[in-house]
């Protein structure tokens, strides 16, 4: 990697712990200098603003989910499978979070709101992508015979993101994991009933 691209790549790492452990609002450029060790002017010869560097840093902290979570899910052989690692991983986020601040999904979209457009449509594209996610794992296991046909897949990707998410929160409000693992057991219980 050349000095230009570990320079960027530093820089969203830091500032993305920074963004999901603070929030992107209150993050200033001076703590990210003093996370990073560069100056402003290097942040803005790479990002151009703080908005634009805020967006890189949230797509780089989702690949770093999405990456985990492909793992975690092609390690696996079923639908069912694959569903309860994804429930597994999220799970784990309460004692180990692969990415530091917990759930940058669930961390963005508590800020992205109208004052922000910008940062609410990467956290909207977060979204689409972990329900596409869903929708492929159901329609897999549709398609090979581990689910059962006619199950209304887009309600149950409402179900599982929104249960998963809700409890992190919850979870992470009261510090302990019981939400978490309640929810986990609940959407278990789910993914029998759709089993064949």
């Amino acid at each position: 990697m050349r000095q230009p691209e570990i320079t960027k790549e530093l820089l969203l790492q830091k500032a993305g712990q920074l963004f999901n452990t603070k929030g992107y609002k209150a993050t200033s450029i001076s703590e990210i200098t003093d996370a990073t060790g560069l100056t402003k002017g290097a942040i803005y010869k790479h990002f151009g603003s703080k908005k634009h560097l805020e967006e890189e840093a949230l797509m780089y902290l989702a690949k770093a989910m999405f990456d985990h979570i492909r793992i975690s899910i092609k390690a696996q052989h079923t639908a069912g499978d694959k569903l309860r690692s994804l429930f597994n991983f999220f799970e784990s986020y309460i004692s180990k979070p692969p990415v530091k601040g917990g759930c940058p999904l669930l961390n963005v979209a508590i800020e992205a709101d109208d004052a922000h457009p910008d940062l609410r449509k990467k956290a909207m594209g977060m979204l689409q992508l972990l329900r596409e996610a869903v929708h492929t794992l159901l329609n897999n296991g549709i398609r090979y015979k581990q689910l059962k046909p006619g199950i209304d897949k887009a309600y149950y990707a409402t179900i599982i993101i929104a249960s998963l998410e809700g409890a992190i929160m919850m979870s992470k409000l009261s510090r302990n994991s019981d939400d978490i693992k309640m929810i986990t057991r609940h959407l278990t219980g789910l993914v029998k009933e759709m089993e064949l």
